[in-house]
């Protein structure tokens, strides 16, 4: 059978941690960022980590399993 091919939307938006967790970026941070507050656009600058329920779909992307 030939091999999984990796999902290339997904390996440019995740980035695998050393504990083998998921990070991701957060949304809402391209464009229209007039009225949003300092805060607000510090904080989505940050990285998340993924949810619980996305765990699978993810790895199923980026053929970690």
């Amino acid at each position: 059978m030939p091999k999984m091919k990796t999902n290339s939307g997904a390996k440019k938006r995740f980035v695998l941690t050393g504990s083998g967790k998921i990070k991701r970026k957060h949304a809402f941070k391209r464009h229209i960022l007039t009225k949003k507050t300092n805060k607000q656009k510090r904080r989505l600058g940050h990285f998340a980590l993924i949810s619980k329920a996305d765990v699978q779909n993810v790895k199923f992307l980026l053929c970690l399993k």
